[in-house]
């Protein structure tokens, strides 16, 4: 679906309620400041008499930068415009966009909300919060996982269970293929891959692309036991847009690639489109490896199809969906896809270096 022929077949669609003149201008949502729209497009729906059929035809017309894209990434993998269940809709956007408002943040839970399931971290105290350029960043204690680091109102790590996400989207494609030299990681601003990565010996130069600063200062500041790694002398340490800088790199640069994506919605939409996985492929080697993560089996099911779908089309060697256990992700169950380009095959079901052979294996294990 088109976000421009939506937008047309939505003003065919309003009938009188688009040409009635009010003296209250209906309020346009870009992602910011949800609760604050909400309010005045309320207050607009009332005074327009908007009939209740036609209300999200109007919440659709308003949309605009990242909640625009969101929407044009809900409808795509919802079955298209049609198909929208209009109070799934509107309560998906609720979930996705109402986070960051505490009353009372001492008193109350951070809850992640996805498709009916609810989460919730008790807040001992107040660490951090910020918005940087990109994103409201929001550090603090809970009383059951140690610290934890919220983006936009998602959790993205907290102490206790981090270690399961982070070991599996770093080994699952270094233990993959002989002595890999050269990865690029993008995402991963925290900077808790580095420290797997170079238990890697044959490592010898890693990129990592992180595009908030703000998102690195703080993993600096209050997870200093996770980012440890970031003056070793082989990596190189980039603060800048990766899609962009990834459409410059020579072909076949990387032996593997780690994919520490954001959640497909706004501008990260590009990064779950064929576009990029082209691009991606295009700097693996023969045989290079590419982890990503992809959401939960039990949660995003369309996605997760869209895009084996879309690998299955790019990479010639082979591709895998892997999961693990990560209790305070939504389902309590994260995904990789896993896939390798035509070249030297790589067997994903069975390790050509395995981890028990990594320094420090066996003190993890323990």
């Amino acid at each position: 679906m088109e976000a421009s022929s939506a937008h047309q077949r939505n003003q065919s669609h309003m009938g009188g309620a688009s040409a009635k003149t009010s003296r209250l201008e209906c309020p346009r949502f870009d992602g910011s400041n949800f609760r604050g729209w909400w309010t005045k497009l309320e207050q607009y729906l009332e005074a327009e008499g908007t009939p209740e059929s036609n209300k999200i035809l109007m919440v659709m017309l308003n949309l605009e930068g990242r909640a625009l894209k969101w929407h044009q990434l809900y409808s795509q993998c919802n079955g298209g415009l049609q198909m929208l269940s209009r109070p799934a809709y509107m309560k998906s956007l609720q979930d996705h966009f109402g986070f960051g408002q505490f009353g009372n943040p001492m008193k109350e839970l951070v809850n992640l909300k996805q498709q009916g399931e609810a989460h919730s971290l008790k807040v001992e105290s107040i660490l951090y919060k910020a918005r940087s350029d990109y994103q409201e960043v929001f550090v603090f204690e809970s009383s059951s996982c140690g610290k934890v680091l919220v983006l936009d109102g998602i959790v993205q790590l907290t102490e206790k269970d981090v270690c399961a996400y982070w070991k599996m989207i770093t080994h699952l494609p270094l233990c993959s293929i002989p002595s890999p030299k050269t990865a690029l990681v993008v995402g991963g601003g925290d900077g808790e891959f580095l420290a797997e990565i170079s238990r890697h010996s044959s490592a010898e130069h890693i990129d990592i692309w992180g595009i908030d600063r703000m998102v690195i200062e703080v993993s600096k500041k209050f997870f200093p036991e996770l980012a440890t790694e970031f003056e070793d002398p082989r990596v190189c340490f980039h603060v800048d847009d990766a899609v962009e800088f990834l459409r410059n790199v020579p072909e076949e640069t990387y032996d593997a690639i780690i994919f520490d994506s954001s959640d497909p919605v706004g501008p990260a939409q590009e990064l779950v489109e064929k576009p990029l996985f082209d691009t991606l492929a295009r700097v693996l080697r023969p045989g290079g490896v590419l982890c990503n993560m992809v959401e939960s089996m039990w949660l995003h099911t369309h996605l997760i199809d869209h895009m084996i779908s879309i690998c299955h089309e790019i990479f010639k060697g082979s591709v895998h969906y892997a999961w693990a256990s990560v209790p305070t992700y939504p389902s309590g169950v994260i995904g990789f896809l896993i896939c390798s380009t035509e070249g030297p095959v790589v067997d994903f079901l069975n390790p050509i270096n395995p981890i028990e052979k990594l320094e420090g294996a066996h003190q993890h294990k323990k």
